[in-house]
């Protein structure tokens, strides 16, 4: 009995991640890429820690110090926030407009609102560190002249030392802003 989802060496279609399914919505916002393995190893990590914290505040609260408890547990909600919140990073897009969700601020543009999208050489933090290097990056600019930081970079967590896929993120998101800018 052959079980081709389990074998490694089947022939795989090289354009089924890029056709669009019968059932795709563009009014429904969605990521043009996976996430990176830097940012599903670290939201793995940090919820790895609130594993550890929510079963401390189960000893604690197991040991009476209810206050404790609940001060240890808000803090295993708060890790597993931010590491929820490290998943939903990134650019998104509908016919609506273009999304571009930070950890703190979400700002949305309207594709009637901007000017051009396109890929830059240009300086871009290595990981979202301060330190720099040469790289591309995805950049939107609107009508009124007001610029939004890079949307992707090529070092990012989600495209560091995978070229192919920064390329292929930001045709696509490229392509929905020609398509739906003339709308």
């Amino acid at each position: 009995m052959p079980l081709p989802f389990l074998t490694a060496d089947r022939a795989f279609e090289a354009g089924a991640d890029d056709i669009a399914l019968p059932y795709d919505d563009h009014d429904q916002w969605r990521r043009p890429y996976r996430p990176g393995p830097y940012r599903v190893g670290a939201a793995a990590l940090l919820l790895l820690l609130a594993s550890f914290v929510l079963l401390s505040a189960m000893i604690i609260a197991f040991s009476a110090e209810v206050t404790g408890a609940l001060i240890v547990l808000g803090f295993g909600a708060v890790v597993i926030a931010c590491a929820l919140r490290m998943l939903r990073l990134g650019v998104w897009v509908s016919r609506a407009g273009l999304r571009r969700v930070g950890f703190f601020s979400t700002v949305t543009v309207p594709w009637n609102q901007t000017s051009n999208v396109r890929t830059v050489q240009q300086p871009v933090r290595w990981l979202g560190l301060p330190r720099t290097v040469q790289g591309q990056a995805l950049v939107m600019e609107r009508q009124g002249g007001a610029a939004l930081p890079p949307l992707l970079t090529d070092h990012s967590a989600d495209f560091l030392s995978r070229v192919e896929a920064f390329d292929r993120a930001a045709d696509t998101v490229e392509a929905w802003g020609d398509e739906y800018r003339q709308q």
